[in-house]
């Protein structure tokens, strides 16, 4: 797929929104990529995800790893996808939240990328950072993290912004606006933060004590 055939599937299952919303960096903008919208829709799923097998079928992937929670779709996606263009058992798994902003990869799945080539598979990224947590929870279980690959860079996020992996591939760049808390002019405004999409309910709460 290119990028026009990803905006063109991400238009159509609804996953643009546009008003005042919060990233999980905490960055706030007028404009949101909503994935939830996204993963409602299993075929357009898998269309992304043959794309990142495709991408990868020369990589000697062993293992797709990625956040739980949503990331658990894309990772189990990709994997099929590769295992069947490859003639291989590849494994999709996830690495669980720490509880302490990081990220661990356990449940036995440990074991099974030790030593291993590693895609580390994420929906979006503004800032690279969680990202970044996945890829380092890999390494320190002994994985190489052959790539990272995102179906939306929003971000201008670089290759060192996420670990630096030997490769960084996002199926499409799409710059959005974003600007600091205390300098969103949407905030100035008046303008509600939108708190059925993105991190908004968190920063209303937050702002309320």
């Amino acid at each position: 797929m290119n990028e026009s055939e990803v905006l063109d599937l991400l238009q159509k299952v609804g996953a643009f929104r546009s008003g005042h919303f919060v990233f999980t960096s905490g960055l706030h903008s007028d404009s949101y990529v909503n994935k939830d919208a996204l993963f409602a829709h299993p075929n357009e799923v898998s269309q992304l995800c043959r794309a990142f097998a495709e991408r990868f079928a020369d990589a000697h992937v062993d293992a797709v790893l990625a956040p739980a929670v949503g990331g658990v779709v894309l990772s189990q996606w990709t994997a099929y996808h590769l295992g069947h263009i490859t003639g291989r058992e590849v494994y999709g798994i996830y690495a669980d939240k720490d509880g302490n902003g990081g990220f661990v990869v356990k449940r036995g799945y440990d074991a099974l990328i030790k030593g291993k080539n590693v895609l580390v598979v994420d929906d979006l990224t503004t800032t690279g950072g969680s990202i970044k947590k996945v890829v380092e929870a890999a390494r320190a279980v002994g994985a190489n993290v052959v790539s990272v690959a995102v179906i939306a860079n929003r971000g201008d996020v670089t290759e060192e912004q996420v670990g630096n992996p030997d490769q960084f591939v996002a199926l499409v760049n799409i710059h959005l606006e974003s600007w600091p808390a205390d300098d969103c002019d949407l905030c100035k405004k008046g303008i509600p933060v939108n708190t059925d999409v993105g991190h908004g309910r968190e920063f209303v709460a937050k702002k309320g004590h």
